[in-house]
C-alpha cells in the first residue's frame, strides 16, 4: 500500500532533516505548497514518533548518522548559535583568560569576542583562530596538536600536553550530544578526554549546545564535566531534558533568540557575489 499524502510528506521532509540538518517551517511550507501549520503539525507527529527533534524554526533529524564535518554543521540551527554566542560573551569580563574549544557554536562566540579589550584566548578550534588572528586587543594562543579535519580541532598528546601549563577564568565547550546521566558526547575518544582536561584546567565551565542536541546520543563517546557546569541553549530545549539535568547540579541559561532573520536584511539580487 503506497503511503497517503501526508505520510509521504512527512517521509520527504524526515529525508531532508536527516541530508541537511535544519529545514525551516516557511521553507517546507513553500516546497510542499501547503500552509505553515499543517508543516507544523507534521512536525510535530514526527516528533511524538521519536524520529525528529525540533528546533528553532525547524527540525533535526534523529537518526543515526555519521559525524557531519564543521562546515556541514555551520548552517545548522544558525539564529539559535549566534544568539547562544552573544548569551556566552556577556559572561566574559576584561582582562579575562578563556579557553575555546572547536565547533561551530563556539566559532560563533570568538566572532562575538573580537571587540573584548585586554583578553586572552586560548583554543584548540582553526575556526576561533581564524576568527581572533587579526585582533590587535586580544591575545591568542593556539593549542596545537593533531588536526581533525571534520571537526577543525585539535586533539591529542600535544594538545594535552599544552593545557597542563595554562589555567583558564572560563572554558566554553561544544558538544555532539548531552545526556543528563552520561555528560556530552563526540564521535571520538580523544575529543571527550580533551574536553575532561580543558573542564578541569578553568574555574568556571560552560557548554554550547542548541536545543536539538539536548537529548541526543549520536555517538558512544562521552566526557563527564565538574559539578556545576553551565549549559547555554536557546528556548526550544526540551523542558524536560533541561529538568533533569537541573537536578543534577547543571545550571541551565536560555539565550534570548530573536525571530529568524529579524536582524538581517535580506541579500542583495542578482549581485553575482558567491555564497559564503
Amino acid at each position: 500500500m503506497s503511503p497517503t499524502g501526508s505520510q509521504a510528506r512527512r517521509d520527504r521532509i524526515l529525508h531532508l532533516a536527516t541530508t541537511t540538518g535544519l529545514t525551516s517551517v516557511e521553507e517546507l511550507s513553500q516546497r510542499f505548497g501547503v500552509t505553515a501549520s499543517t508543516i507544523r503539525r507534521d512536525l510535530a507527529k514526527l516528533t511524538a514518533d521519536g524520529r525528529l527533534a525540533r528546533t528553532y524554526g525547524g527540525a533535526m533529524a534523529l537518526t543515526a548518522h555519521p559525524e557531519a564535518s564543521l562546515r556541514q554543521r555551520t548552517g545548522e540551527a544558525f539564529e539559535a548559535k549566534r544568539a547562544i554566542a552573544r548569551r556566552a560573551a556577556a559572561e566574559v569580563g576584561a582582562g579575562e583568560t578563556v579557553l575555546l574549544d572547536a565547533g561551530s557554536t563556539v566559532g560563533a562566540l570568538a566572532h562575538e569576542l573580537r571587540s573584548a579589550k585586554e583578553l586572552t584566548v586560548a583554543t584548540t578550534g582553526l575556526t576561533a583562530l581564524q576568527e581572533l588572528a587579526d585582533v590587535e586587543t586580544v591575545h591568542v594562543e593556539c593549542l596545537g596538536g593533531t588536526l581533525r579535519p571534520l571537526s577543525q580541532g585539535f586533539v591529542g598528546p600535544l594538545t594535552e600536553a599544552a593545557l597542563e601549563h595554562m589555567t583558564f577564568d572560563r572554558v566554553f565547550l561544544g558538544t555532539d550530544g548531552i545526556s543528563p546521566e552520561h555528560g556530552i558526547c563526540e564521535a571520538d575518544l580523544r575529543q571527550t578526554r580533551l574536553k575532561e582536561l580543558m573542564a578541569r584546567r578553568a574555574d568556571h565551565v560552560y557548554v554550547l549546545a542548541h536545543a536539538a542536541k539536548l537529548g541526543r546520543r549520536p555517538f558512544h563517546a562521552w566526557a563527564t564535566l565538574p559539578e556545576g557546569w553551565t549549559l547555554i541553549t536557546d528556548p526550544d530545549a526540551d523542558p524536560a531534558t533541561l529538568d533533569a539535568l537541573s537536578e543534577r547540579g547543571v545550571e541551565v541559561v536560555l539565550a534570548e533568540v530573536p525571530p529568524p532573520a529579524a536582524d538581517y536584511p535580506a541579500p542583495p539580487t542578482g549581485s553575482g557575489a558567491p555564497d559564503a
